[in-house]
Parts: C-alpha cells; structure tokens; sequence
C-alpha cells in the first residue's frame, strides 16, 4: 500500500488545479525518491540523454523502442506493454513519476500511452529534467534495476482518450473544439515541422479546419512547471473560448506536443472529455483530400 506517497504536495496544491496530486514538484520527489512503490521514469526526445545523466534511481523508457510498434504507425500491445512493466519492477499499487527533456513533452507522451492501458496511478515532475538541474540536484551516470514486477495489463483502450483521423473530421465538421498546439508557422503553413528542426513530415502545411492554436509551451513557465489554473484559464478559455464541458481534441505533429496540452486540459482544468490526435499532422497533411485551411491568423475561432 502507498502510504506516504499520498500526502498531497503543498507546493502544488496552491495553484487551484482540478487534480493537483497529478503532478509533484522536484523537493518533494527529492523527499520520496528512494521509497520502495516509487518508480522514476525518464522519457526524453534525446534518447542517448538519459546515458550523460539522470535522476538518481531512475529509469529509461525509449519512446522509440518502448512505445511504438516497430512496423505499423501504432502503440505496443498488451503483452508488450506487460513486459515493459515487469522488467522495470511496475506493479498495479506502484506510483509512477515521469519526467524528461523539452519542459516534459515526452514524459506526458509516455503518461498518456500508460493511460491507454488504463495504469493511471501516474505523476509528473513539474519541471521535469531542466527543473531538477536548474537547482543543481544530483545527476548519476549508475543504471538502477528493480526485481521483476508480475504485472498484469489490460487491454489497450483507443476509445477514451485517443482520436484518430476520422473522428477529427467529424469534429471539424461539427465545429467541435480543436487545439493545434504546434508552432504559429506550422499552424499558418508556412511550415511543416518547428522552425529550427527539418522541415519534414507531411506534404501539406497548414490546419484542421476550425483549429484554434494555442502553442504548447504557453502552459508552461520558464523553468518548464506550469502555469497556475487561473493563468491556463485565461489562454484557454478568456481568450480561445474553450468550454470545459465541450469534447475537445488536441494535436500537433506526431502526437508528443499535444500530449502534454492533453495532460494541462484534463487533469489541471478537469476537461471532461479531451482526446489526444496522435497521428497529427504526420497523416492529416498527408491524407488525400482532407481539408486544410491556410495562411490563417492563429486567433480564437
């Protein structure tokens, strides 16, 4: 049974978050990093960072390699994942926190992949990796191994929390709400991947019709946390007319962005009901004639 890892965060719960014990600050990790129902989990863009150093007793997972199957464009099965949970010691009463590079982009996609098999008992670091070195805690080169969990998955479900192309049509259509977090360049076309990365990905530039963009770090502060309640509130709703209770779909490019706007909708506002597009941009500008709106103005819609 988790015990103290339940004591709430009270560096976290001032911020007026619909569920605040979603995420924990980098003391209080400090505080419980060597508790036995704790796993640290590192997912990163850079795969080969987590090598030069990581959070003492943490472990990596590999988006790549972890997450996605090695052929077809989608996530690992159910036996897949269950082996994943076994070799890093994941049982069904273990908390796990996740945390990375790029203020968490990876560490919510990873969040976001374990609630699809509906393992949920999940935590961020706010913050994430820049946080931690920022205040200049410890980094360790040493691989922790934990004894071999007998975890048992459940069947991935796409239905919940994921949406796939053509349920971003019918919302586009019913001008359902849309959030394009990608780069204003790459919501007005003018670019197919963020501007200091190559460009690449999809044959078209462009928006889903009726998207609003908001870019996924304006939820985030400078040191990589986010954004009080109150402050994501005012992106989203004062100045994009988003409704909580409205169904809501988010994406980007590959899906990692509009992870983590998924993740500040959900669990920090209490959206009731926010799906996450990870095919994206890769296979929406790609689909033969699906509709693209260009050379938009990203305002609210």
């Amino acid at each position: 049974m988790i015990t103290t890892l339940q004591i709430p965060d009270e560096a976290i719960t001032g911020r007026g978050y619909a569920t605040p014990e979603v995420l924990v600050s980098t003391a209080w990790l400090a505080e419980h990093i060597t508790d036995p129902n704790l796993r640290l989990l590192e997912c990163d863009e850079d795969v080969l960072l987590f090598d030069f150093g990581h959070i003492p007793g943490a472990q990596k997972i590999d988006w790549h390699m972890d997450l996605n199957d090695p052929v077809m464009r989608d996530y690992v099965s159910r036996e897949q994942f269950e082996a994943l949970l076994r070799r890093l010691g994941i049982s069904d009463d273990t908390l796990v926190v996740f945390y990375g590079d790029k203020n968490n982009w990876w560490a919510a996609y990873a969040f976001w992949v374990f609630h699809l098999f509906g393992f949920r008992n999940t935590r961020l670091l706010d913050g994430g990796r820049l946080k931690w070195e920022q205040e200049g805690r410890a980094l360790v080169s040493e691989r922790t191994a934990y004894a071999s969990s007998a975890f048992v998955a459940s069947e991935r479900d796409d239905a919940r929390i994921r949406a796939f192309l053509p349920d971003v049509l019918a919302h586009s259509r019913a001008h359902g709400q849309l959030v394009d977090v990608r780069s204003p360049m790459e919501y007005t076309g003018e670019k197919l991947h963020m501007p200091e990365y190559p460009q690449e990905g999809a044959m078209r530039g462009g928006h889903v019709p009726g998207a609003r963009s908001v870019p996924w770090a304006r939820a985030a502060n400078a040191d990589g946390t986010f954004k009080s309640a109150d402050e994501l509130r005012a992106i989203y709703e004062t100045e994009q007319a988003l409704s909580p209770g409205q169904p809501t779909i988010t994406y980007c490019r590959i899906g990692e962005r509009s992870s983590h706007t998924w993740f500040a909708l959900t669990y920090l506002l209490g959206y009731r009901d926010v799906k996450n597009y990870d095919g994206s941009w890769t296979e929406y500008g790609n689909a033969v004639r699906t509709p693209i709106v260009t050379g938009s103005t990203p305002t609210a819609s």
